[in-house]
């Protein structure tokens, strides 16, 4: 199959090597040219623009930071009137409800099928191909990317034919990993003010009542304080609490604890803390209680 892919951050190279070690011919676009090389190594064709990569494509597939960055290269570079008739975008970026809507009329307009399939993991998993896929869009189009979605993934969650369903279920999930992050640094600064460290604390809560891979990943570097280098940024993280704040007052959705993190991660914004890891909102836990790192 002909694959475009367009962004190669942290996430889209593993997702894109994945692809090409599937036997597929894949074009990768980046905005920095750097990042396709090792792909190009590995037999990618890189392309100089974004609508290079769409020409011809069977299946674009693309993985961009946000809203602003989707609506460029997806809706304002000409990729969409590069694509044939009858291909499929799968959009794995996290992005706005409103934005989607427009994205899912775009491409009826122009006889494309698009399916969102936002994925959930970090860029060693995403290398590993054991990403976990949340996909929805008419039926055809996910039955024609399947074969593609499990080549980066170890699941595919299919979530109906409407790519409103699987955007805020991504929305909602990230949510829930920054819940988890804040509710993990406000009780290690406890316990730390209490003469446990963190490391103890985060040790038994990680193996016991919350053994999962998001506490024991993101507990193990906030018990490390090991925020650099970052695989999904602070300021990535406030982007993705904003979209859910947004679609809950879409739907008259009261959020409480989703103010509570936009206001956390607003402050290590302000602390100049934007490029360090989603864990990083530990340092502003402790710094509220004059805790030294």
């Amino acid at each position: 199959m002909r694959i475009g892919f367009l962004g190669l951050g942290n996430m889209g190279t593993g997702m894109a090597g994945n692809l090409i070690k599937g036997g597929h011919d894949v074009t990768v676009w980046n905005r920095s040219a750097d990042a396709a090389r090792p792909l190009a190594e590995q037999g990618a064709t890189v392309a100089a623009k974004p609508a290079d990569a769409a020409t011809g494509a069977d299946v674009l597939h693309s993985m961009l930071a946000n809203d602003a960055a989707v609506r460029e290269v997806i809706l304002d570079s000409g990729v969409l009137d590069a694509l044939p008739k009858g291909a499929v975008h799968v959009n794995h970026a996290t992005i706005s409800v409103a934005l989607a809507q427009e994205l899912i009329e775009a491409h009826e307009k122009r006889g494309l099928g698009y399916v969102a399939a936002p994925v959930f993991g970090r860029p060693e998993v995403a290398a590993a191909g054991n990403l976990n896929v949340v996909a929805s869009g008419k039926p055809d189009a996910v039955a024609k990317v399947q074969p593609l979605l499990e080549l980066i993934g170890q699941k595919v969650w299919p979530m109906g034919d409407d790519p409103i369903r699987a955007t805020i279920v991504k929305i909602g999930g990230n949510f829930l990993i920054g819940a988890a992050i804040e509710s993990m640094a406000e009780a290690t600064t406890l316990t730390r003010a209490h003469g446990v460290s963190a490391a103890d604390f985060l040790d038994v809560m990680s193996n016991s009542l919350f053994a999962s891979p998001i506490y024991k990943i993101y507990g193990g570097m906030i018990a490390a304080q090991t925020y650099t280098p970052a695989a999904f940024k602070l300021s990535l993280g406030f982007k993705d609490i904003g979209l859910a704040r947004a679609a809950a007052d879409a739907k008259r959705v009261p959020m409480p604890f989703a103010s509570v993190l936009h206001d956390a991660l607003l402050e290590s914004l302000a602390a100049g803390d934007g490029e360090l890891d989603f864990s990083g909102l530990a340092r502003v836990a402790g710094a509220r209680a004059r805790l030294k790192d």
